[in-house]
């Protein structure tokens, strides 16, 4: 699965794809699994949340959902998706939407500066982590309240610890910047602030050797 070798152990167990090939083509992908439903985005569209048991206007059924992956039915046929596998590319033909290009480091991460509600940070693309997940300074940096958000609990390398669930009011990459994102705050320091599939869902994105390039679909 993905674009980039995984992280170092120590991030987010929880929010990791555990990546194996999916048995469907790629105009259909799992961006995210929250309280019991399903992300999906079929044909590069809009993502599509949807409950089990619910079907999709395209007739994908939602059968069931685990932590990181869900079982589907799509004509007739059960097909298990994972978080971050076979991450549509849209169709759009806007030739002049605007393109961020990143460069893989030594270990095939792809790196690069941004800015959460106008603050500096230092992303790590992850195609696998389900939403935003930034540590508790660059929280605060941030102007990011958690006194009411929700409380989630997340397994990680080291045990579990808490965290906050978080909209973003602006999350900037490049040239682009989206609105209300969803995130996790955790209740230590993180080393870089992982750009999970909140973000990534939201672009196209494309690998040519070390270069990753995105571009808003929407």
């Amino acid at each position: 699965m993905g674009f980039i070798n995984r992280p170092p152990a120590h991030i987010l167990a929880m929010l990791l794809s555990l990546a194996s090939g999916s048995a469907y083509s790629a105009d259909l992908s799992l961006a995210g699994v929250f309280g019991g439903k399903a992300v999906l985005v079929v044909d590069g569209g809009a993502p599509r949340t949807l409950a089990v048991g619910a079907r999709s206007p395209e007739g994908i059924r939602l059968l069931s959902v685990d932590r990181d992956s869900a079982w589907v039915e799509v004509e007739g046929r059960r097909v298990q998706l994972r978080i971050g596998e076979n991450v549509a590319s849209s169709r759009s033909s806007d030739a002049g939407a605007v393109a961020i290009h990143l460069n893989a480091d030594s270990q095939g991460h792809f790196l690069s500066d941004g800015a959460i509600n106008g603050t500096p940070v230092r992303f790590l693309l992850d195609t696998g982590a389900t939403v935003i997940a930034l540590g508790r300074s660059d929280a605060l940096r941030a102007n990011i309240r958690t006194a009411s958000a929700p409380v989630i609990t997340v397994q990680t390398a080291n045990g579990v610890v808490r965290a906050w669930r978080v909209k973003l009011a602006s999350v900037k990459l490049g040239s682009v910047t989206l609105s209300n994102v969803e995130a996790a705050v955790m209740e230590a320091d993180m080393p870089h602030v992982l750009l999970g599939m909140s973000f990534l869902n939201r672009m196209d994105m494309q690998r040519s050797g070390q270069i990753m390039t995105l571009k808003q679909r929407f």
